[in-house]
């Protein structure tokens, strides 16, 4: 078990970069498969030694449901930024800064969450405390600010604690 662990530090990055590579060749052959499983066995055994603190306790199925969440909220949230921009004249619109209390403390979930905050619009991460205890966050229109946080708190941050386990 400790030769397998030693040989894919990062197995989820060596699928994804296996399929990347083959994805890029835009040909689907036995050849580029085999090259890009190497690819994927070498480059993270060869920066394995950068990462020491990799998050163990990664779970894929949560994250593939989060993502399915996350595009749904990118839909949404386009149409509702549109309908901002459409009706609400600049004077009426109600922007706010605020900041997100974290309760996550590895930074790949960090991370996803202040990702998952720019790529929904209406929305942009603009800082992360020195300590890593909060996010700053602009929000386009809001009439909560409290109630933003809340929703990321538990449409988000909730879940990527379930995926990231400690």
């Amino acid at each position: 078990m400790r030769f397998v662990n030693w040989l894919f530090p990062h197995p989820l990055l060596t699928l994804l970069i296996a399929v990347v590579w083959v994805i890029l060749q835009n040909e689907i052959s036995a050849g580029m498969a085999v090259f890009g499983v190497i690819l994927g066995i070498i480059i993270p055994r060869a920066f394995a030694a950068y990462w020491p603190d990799r998050p163990t306790g990664f779970r894929p199925g949560k994250m593939l449901s989060y993502s399915l969440l996350v595009m749904w909220d990118i839909m949404v949230a386009n149409v509702q930024v549109a309908w901002i921009v459409l009706t609400v004249p600049n004077a009426k619109l109600k922007p706010a800064w605020i900041s997100i209390p974290l309760d996550l403390k590895q930074p790949e979930a960090i991370t996803i969450l202040a990702g998952t905050i720019t790529l929904t619009p209406g929305t942009v991460s603009a800082d992360l405390s020195d300590e890593g205890h909060s996010l700053l966050v602009h929000v386009l229109h809001t009439d909560d600010p409290d109630g933003e946080v809340e929703t990321i708190k538990s449409r988000y941050e909730a879940r990527l604690k379930e995926i990231f386990v400690e």
